[in-house]
């Protein structure tokens, strides 16, 4: 699984003409996404409390994730009552649910734990995104929706698209490409982020309005277990995220030599059996906070679990330009 995932990122993030099968694929998937959205826009409902949407064009891997976490926590500097309100994906709960601290990854999703662990607000885990709103509104008088883009049922004062700084790969959609939308749709967004972990990044243009621009450095590394160990120089960096790169290229540009590597499919639930695997290196393991969520309550209490933190940096103004759409959306 890991090898054909690794395959099909190689053709999205490549130039190359996408194999024939995929770009055969691409019109039905293009025609099923379009006749969704569609539904979607005919029953818009306006939640009680104004709604941010952070959402992406492409698959997977545009950070918003990080994003929504630091948004959330310079609104709430700025006087707001934010809450976050994502779909709980890869757990087992569909109901609407306030996430608690250190809950149970299998249940509410990883995505979602790892909000309720890091966020400095209220975090809502719900399939039904529109129910999760009224849950909101009874806790706070700022709605944050973690992707949101696509989902068109809920109305939203600012609609935020993250781009990441790769752009739009070889500009197919699914399956030929990374594109969930044509390039066209970011007409619908407010603000257009692009997001990297590289401070030099080459960015592209994807469009010809502003491009804001938001980082998700390397921190260092904490070993959530409280083992006493010292920080390793060297790991083996294993993570279940939908661009694995980008998690192995900030441990390297932290001078951590990567001894090896171990990927699975996003969301993917750890078993007792992959811990065990783990552990038997005998070598420093590092993960994301998405996988740590996950692994920690099977994570051998006198071994350290090594979490790479984050640091984010904004673009001047950005902050500001959101907080204007949320005040005068109709500008």
């Amino acid at each position: 699984m890991a090898n054909i995932h690794a395959w099909v990122e190689r053709i999205w993030w490549s130039q190359a003409r996408p194999p024939l099968l995929l770009r055969l694929l691409e019109p039905a998937y293009a025609a099923i996404s379009r006749r969704h959205l569609s539904k979607r826009s005919r029953a818009v409902i306006k939640p009680s409390i104004p709604m941010i949407s952070i959402g992406n064009i492409t698959a997977g891997g545009s950070g918003k994730t990080p994003f929504a976490l630091w948004l959330a926590t310079e609104l709430k500097a700025h006087g707001y009552q934010p809450v976050i309100l994502c779909r709980g994906d890869g757990g087992k709960s569909g109901k609407a649910a306030l996430v608690e601290a250190r809950a149970d990854a299998n249940s509410v999703g990883d995505e979602a734990c790892m909000l309720a662990d890091l966020a400095p607000c209220p975090v809502i885990a719900a399939q039904d995104r529109v129910a999760g709103s009224q849950l909101a509104a009874g806790i706070g008088n700022l709605l944050i929706l973690d992707d949101g883009f696509q989902y068109r049922q809920l109305d939203r004062c600012c609609d935020i698209v993250l781009v990441p700084a790769e752009g739009i790969g070889n500009g197919h959609q699914i399956p030929a490409g990374p594109l969930r939308e044509p390039v066209a749709a970011l007409q619908r967004a407010d603000i257009v982020v692009r997001t990297s972990n590289r401070p030099q990044a080459r960015i592209d243009p994807v469009w010809s309005h502003k491009e804001w621009r938001w980082q998700a450095k390397a921190g260092e590394l904490i070993d959530i277990r409280n083992t006493g160990a010292p920080a390793p120089a060297q790991v083996c960096a294993a993570t279940a995220i939908a661009r694995p790169q980008r998690f192995f290229d900030d441990l390297a540009s932290t001078g951590i030599a990567l001894l090896s590597t171990q990927t699975w499919p996003d969301h993917y639930r750890f078993t007792k059996q992959d811990t065990a695997a783990l552990l038997a290196l005998n070598t420093p393991v590092a993960v994301t906070a998405k996988d740590a969520v996950k692994l920690v309550r099977l994570w051998a209490a006198d071994r350290p679990l090594w979490v790479l933190q984050q640091r984010a940096e904004a673009e001047e103004g950005l902050l500001n330009a959101i907080i204007r759409q949320i005040q005068h959306p109709e500008q």
